[in-house]
């Protein structure tokens, strides 16, 4: 199929000649804020971003424009702040935005189980209609992953458009030249659009100047092409570092705007919304998208080792021949490898999964239900210059969703317990729950505490991340940051790639949980262990244990010791209706006797922890160094207490109360 397409028009007494048609250009924004993100974030981007851009636009009349609103920022500025609001729902109303569909508390659907994703997306839908007016069918997929099976389940939803990055063509082998017209897909016969966003206007938006920007859709139109889509976050346009200054304060966004008009009065664009777009545009044909999503998060997802070598290969293959179409076909890997990078993301994951099944079972109760969906918002599941698996907070919201979903499900349930591979790693775990708590025991990893959730705080105590060595902490190490072009600002990934470490920071060695032991010899000090350079004489923290239950009053104990040398070591593990009590050991005394025995937890959370014997308690708070779009941060994740007693003792015992 031919991809140009022209149109003839008669122009004077001289006869006709063959002119190009306008572009069709799709703007559109996405906005969002995370489950559980702070109270001043939210109204600082309300007041800094979303408002300030949206007017500009209102005032110049810049439409039609595609919105996708998110449901956690729906539901904030309901409850806080409708002046955005109102300013959408009156552009609605008069026909100058398209509202885009979405899942509603921004899940990356594609993880989701498939009537979850239906479920999602119908209750943006609903949540649309009831503040700002009737969506379209069209969709902003999240993060823009991207599995082969969407299709049909997005159709039952009642989407009949998808707007995706262009990438996920190119890395098929498509042409870039192929991409400025509307494709088809499908799974189990159920098809939609698909509108590829152009990646080359995303960087050029706001980062360099306007006239560059008409230079390319210019370009485009002497092209003969027909379509040019730009979708993307809002948090461009103020949000990121540098960009309000350059947006607004240097004049960035007045010259787009008048760019802008000039490119529509020379009949080089016409702004169309994706609903016009499908109609009008003649399509490309059928096309099968790969699991895709965007470069960097490709990159991101990747095992730290993986993620340097394909940073040496892009190196190796040049700017110019990575810019071009062989440079498609150099790329990281899937978004779920997210899930076996980080056990921490993967435990929630598989929490949400299991309620979900349960919830089902029960008839869905409402309350059940849509702390689940809140539990599914992505931010807190990934980690990349955005991703918050490094946010403490965003965990803990996602913690207390699964909370407050579990106690609505097990309300009047006494204390139990179920063998289950829980983390779906082929080792089992141990379930046991009331209805007051949740926990989950790990067998496999010498028996550490792995999840230990109260409902009536909705705290997940083993919420703790563990320290780990990132591909770009080395990068960073004694990098010098780069100076920036005048005429532009940087994108959020030139900081990234501009991010400097004076040093490397602590990596743990083992993972971190509740009650994770250890044999220490004499000469290991508490800066070692803070450290995390002290190695046990004998650790039991990955350590594959046999277990058995036995119940005692109103008590049950699981009872762990070590397959290949059960007399070595014992942990029994008491817990009550309301929760976890205490947990006892007893191990034979290494040589040399005057080493010392210990159990370290690490938790979130006010957890009082006491032994018997008197023993000696090292506190020290875990902390990491990510990147984030602000630069590298320090931050808390929890608490490490660390018990220990003279190993000649044999026995030890600990309890435990919130």
């Amino acid at each position: 199929m031919l991809s140009v397409h022209l149109s003839a028009r008669l122009r004077g007494p001289l006869g006709d000649h063959l002119t190009v048609r306008p572009i069709h250009l799709v703007l559109g924004i996405h906005v969002h804020q995370p489950v559980g993100n702070f109270d001043h974030v939210f109204a600082q981007h309300v007041e800094q971003v979303y408002l300030p851009f949206l007017s500009a636009l209102a005032e110049r009349d810049a439409f039609p424009l595609a919105l996708h609103v998110s449901g956690p920022l729906i539901e904030w500025l309901r409850d806080h702040d409708t002046r955005y609001l109102d300013l959408i729902g009156r552009l609605v109303t008069d026909g100058k935005v398209e509202l885009l569909l979405a899942g509603c508390y921004e899940p990356i659907l594609a993880t989701l189980p498939r009537a979850d994703r239906v479920e999602q997306v119908e209750w943006l839908r609903a949540l649309l209609r009831t503040t700002l007016g009737d969506p379209g069918t069209a969709l902003w997929l999240t993060e823009r992953v991207w599995e082969p099976d969407l299709p049909a389940d997005l159709v039952a939803a009642g989407v009949d458009t998808v707007l995706v990055d262009d990438r996920h063509l190119l890395v098929n082998g498509y042409e870039p030249s192929h991409l400025h017209a509307p494709f088809r897909t499908e799974s189990d016969g159920r098809g939609l659009w698909v509108l590829p966003i152009d990646e080359r206007l995303r960087y050029l938006v706001p980062f360099r100047p306007p006239a560059e920007t008409a230079s390319y859709l210019r370009g485009l139109r002497e092209g003969g092409h027909e379509l040019a889509v730009l979708v993307d976050d809002g948090e461009k346009f103020g949000g990121w570092p540098g960009t309000r200054a350059w947006v607004y304060d240097r004049g960035w966004l007045r010259d787009f705007l008048n760019t802008l008009e000039q490119l529509r009065r020379d009949d080089v664009v016409l702004l169309a919304a994706p609903a016009q777009v499908v109609r009008a545009v003649p399509p490309a044909g059928l096309a099968y998208l790969p699991t895709a999503s965007y470069r960097e998060m490709e990159a991101w997802a990747l095992w730290p080792a993986a993620a340097r070598r394909l940073r040496t290969l892009e190196g190796e293959l040049g700017q110019e021949r990575m810019a071009g179409p062989d440079g498609t076909l150099v790329r990281g890997t899937h978004w779920r490898n997210f899930l076996a990078r980080y056990p921490e993301s993967n435990r929630m994951h598989k929490k949400m999964l299991h309620l979900s099944r349960m919830a089902r079972a029960a008839g869905d109760p409402p309350d059940a239900r849509r702390a689940i969906g809140r539990a599914q918002c992505n931010d807190a599941y990934w980690h990349g210059v955005f991703g918050g698996l490094y946010l403490p907070h965003l965990r803990s919201a996602v913690w207390h969703e699964l909370a407050v979903a579990e106690g609505v499900l097990r309300r009047g349930q006494e204390l139990q317990w179920e063998a289950v591979d829980f983390d779906e790693d082929g080792a089992v775990e141990l379930w046991v729950h009331s209805s007051r708590f949740s926990a989950v025991v790990s067998p496999a990893r010498g028996g550490a505490v792995e999840e230990y959730s109260v409902f009536a705080t909705g705290i997940n105590h083993a919420d703790v991340l563990r320290r780990r060595l990132e591909a770009y902490h080395e990068v960073a190490a004694g990098r010098q940051a780069a100076s920036t072009s005048a005429d532009g600002t940087p994108s959020i990934h030139d900081l990234e790639h501009d991010l400097t470490l004076s040093e490397l920071p602590p990596v743990d060695t083992e993972p971190r949980a509740l009650f994770v032991e250890r044999i220490y010899g004499a000469e290991v000090d508490r800066r070692a262990v803070e450290s995390s350079v002290a190695r046990g004489l004998i650790s039991w923290a990955t350590c594959a244990c046999a277990w058995e239950t036995e119940t005692a009053e109103d008590a049950l104990l699981v009872r762990l010791r070590p397959r290949d040398d059960p007399a070595a070591f014992e942990k029994v593990i008491s817990f009550g209706p309301e929760g976890l009590r205490h947990v006892s050991f007893r191990w034979l005394p290494p040589n040399p006797s005057h080493a010392w025995f210990t159990t370290e937890i690490s938790h979130r959370g006010e957890l009082s922890v006491t032994g018997d014997a008197a023993p000696e308690v090292w506190t020290y708070p875990i902390e990491t160094i990510a990147k984030s779009e602000r630069g590298f941060e320090r931050i808390r994740q929890g608490t490490a207490q660390l018990l220990r007693w003279p190993a000649a003792l044999g026995k030890a015992r600990v309890t435990i109360t919130t």
